[in-house]
């Protein structure tokens, strides 16, 4: 699953990536800096996303409201969270983990 990260410390960027290529995933990071081409990056970014993390603690307000209609329009699952370090965002692996178990067992 391709899972977009927007907002957030940059300095997590490293090692939630790692965390979500253990788990068999990928994560694009993006600040939530909207100047510039910034609003095209994270249009794209959604675009290109299966799931959607938006963290809002740190992040521009443009940043956000962009990001909650694009996931609406586009129909790309999303968590909206006030802030979310490493042991939060492996809870959610851990959750994303649980789903695709319990979707193959339906699928066989």
């Amino acid at each position: 699953m391709r899972i977009g990260w927007i907002g957030g410390l940059t300095r997590n960027e490293a090692q939630i990536s790692r965390m979500a290529e253990w788990a068999g995933h990928s994560l694009e990071f993006h600040s939530g800096e909207m100047s510039g081409s910034g609003a095209d990056q994270l249009r794209r970014l959604v675009e290109r996303a299966d799931f959607v993390v938006l963290v809002t603690e740190i992040n521009s307000h443009g940043a956000v409201i962009l990001t909650k209609k694009l996931c609406h329009r586009l129909g790309r699952g999303s968590l909206v969270m006030r802030s979310c370090g490493t042991s939060r965002f492996q809870a959610l692996l851990d959750a994303l983990a649980i789903r695709d178990e319990r979707a193959l067992a339906v699928a066989s």
